[in-house]
């Protein structure tokens, strides 16, 4: 769980960014002990922009997928606003990370369709239509190939949990993409996530019908995404 103050006229982080490790388990308790840490350690007194991996709608949590299940159903933003005193907008983790190439990043003034994907854990997806934001897509929840949901095998992690090489798993990222070319025809697809730092190892692998780019703001574009809900 990480955090940080942004400025809104560039999007650039004001001071450090604040980490915790994510509690074992994650269930909301835990995971609201450690946003009022992160909280503390941020001289800011305004409202608050939250990122969240889960499917969130209108501040309620509805899926767990990454998390602890006794997150499903729970009001979040009301969770975290009560805990900090704070005012408190809350959204899926990758549809911030949309939020923020769409502002500042190279999603800017793009028409079209613009998927960012982020391979890490899972498969994060935020879709932008001529930059509006529509949200909760959870593209990785598709089947593809019969993999079910399609992160289970494509996603980042796969990658070390079956010793793949980086052509091996650049393959299926690749296959990953080509699907979710077929279904949207998107005009831009940005990549994000842990592997998106790793962009050069495996970009030659990638099918070029779309043009498809390393995400400008990489790990950062979540926090900065999220501070926008507020300004």
């Amino acid at each position: 769980m990480k955090g940080a103050l942004v400025d809104l006229d560039d999007g650039s982080l004001v001071g450090d960014r604040i980490r915790f490790e994510t509690p074992n388990p994650s269930t909301p308790e835990a995971m609201t002990a450690v946003f009022t840490k992160i909280l503390d350690e941020i001289d800011h007194e305004g409202p608050v922009g939250v990122g969240f991996p889960a499917v969130v709608v209108h501040g309620v949590v509805w899926t767990a997928n990454n998390i602890d299940d006794s997150w499903i159903g729970v009001d979040g933003r009301a969770l975290f606003g009560e805990a900090s005193g704070r005012e408190i907008r809350m959204i899926n983790d990758a549809d911030a990370a949309a939020l923020c190439e769409a502002r500042y990043g190279v999603a800017r003034d793009v028409e079209g369709v613009v998927l960012v994907v982020t391979f890490g854990t899972g498969i994060g997806s935020g879709m932008l239509v001529d930059g509006v934001l529509v949200p909760n897509t959870q593209l990785g929840d598709l089947e593809l190939d019969g993999h079910i949901p399609a992160e289970s095998h494509f996603s980042g992690a796969v990658k070390d949990e079956e010793d793949l090489s980086w052509e091996e798993w650049g393959e299926r990222a690749d296959r990953f993409l080509r699907h979710l070319m077929v279904l949207f025809s998107p005009s831009l697809i940005i990549v994000g996530g842990g592997m998106g730092k790793r962009w050069d190892k495996w970009s030659h692998l990638i099918d070029g019908s779309v043009p498809t780019v390393a995400a400008q703001w990489g790990n950062k574009a979540g926090i900065v995404g999220a501070a926008t809900l507020v300004g």
